[in-house]
């Protein structure tokens, strides 16, 4: 019978469908990567799916982030993505954490089939990829995508065979002396630009964000500049690694 998912089972198989079905996905970031990324796991059936982050829609956001429209700001991000996902796909068990992960937050990370790390903080992510390595839930985390405007520069590798990025230097030196043997990420070689300082769009000084948001606005500090088909690329490639890992053994059958 004809349904959302016929199109991807002629590609994948009726048994790689009921696996994505039954798979449970952590997506830790809902912004311009971990949003596109939500929304691609969504169309190809994952059955669910756990979105954390603790922001508020900025006018700002709209460049990049796919929920982030004239309507969802001052909306929570992981509301607005679950609104979207139902949309798509009633069916799915959409689980909101409006939460900042940080080292030490209490969440039991066994219970995932897959994490995607699209958060920027450095030290939350070495310690959701050491926590993932512990459980040994299968993880992949971004690189950086600010600043960058060549979208096919991206491409997937074990951390240990990046170079270039910044972010990711750092991230092989951290995760080495914590004994991490390897990571998948999206990452890409192009030297990021220098944003240009313009007080009249700066966040830091015009912050637009709905009045009712409670806490103190995070785009008040420095930020990079970002443009739409970038985040969204990284954010498509990596539910693309997921959803392949996921069905590698299933595809094909019916």
């Amino acid at each position: 019978m004809l349904n959302q998912f016929s199109r991807t089972e002629l590609l994948l198989g009726r048994d790689a469908i009921h696996t994505l079905t039954a798979a449970r996905v952590a997506v830790f970031g809902i912004g311009g990567v971990g949003g596109y990324a939500v929304e691609a796991l969504a169309r190809c059936g994952v059955g669910a799916l756990d979105l954390f982050d603790d922001d508020k829609i900025c006018i700002t956001n709209i460049n990049r982030q796919l929920h982030a429209t004239l309507d969802t700001v001052g909306d929570y991000k992981t509301t607005a993505a679950k609104v979207r996902v139902q949309s798509i796909n009633p069916n799915v068990n959409v689980v909101e954490h409006q939460l900042f992960y940080l080292p030490g937050v209490d969440i039991d990370l066994s219970v995932y089939d897959y994490i995607i790390d699209a958060i920027d903080t450095v030290s939350a992510k070495i310690d959701l990829v050491k926590r993932a390595n512990e459980c040994g839930v299968p993880i992949i985390s971004a690189m950086g995508a600010g600043n960058k405007l060549n979208a096919a520069a991206f491409e997937v590798s074990d951390i240990y065979g990046t170079s270039v990025c910044p972010l990711a230097r750092v991230m092989r030196r951290e995760l080495r002396a914590r004994g991490v043997a390897s990571l998948k990420v999206v990452y890409s070689k192009e030297e990021a630009l220098t944003p240009i300082e313009d007080e009249r769009t700066s966040c830091r000084n015009n912050c637009v964000c709905a009045p009712d948001v409670k806490r103190v606005c995070t785009h008040r500090r420095a930020i990079p500049g970002s443009i739409s088909f970038v985040p969204s690329v990284v954010g498509l490639i990596m539910a693309g690694e997921v959803v392949n890992d996921l069905t590698q053994h299933t595809r094909g059958a019916v």
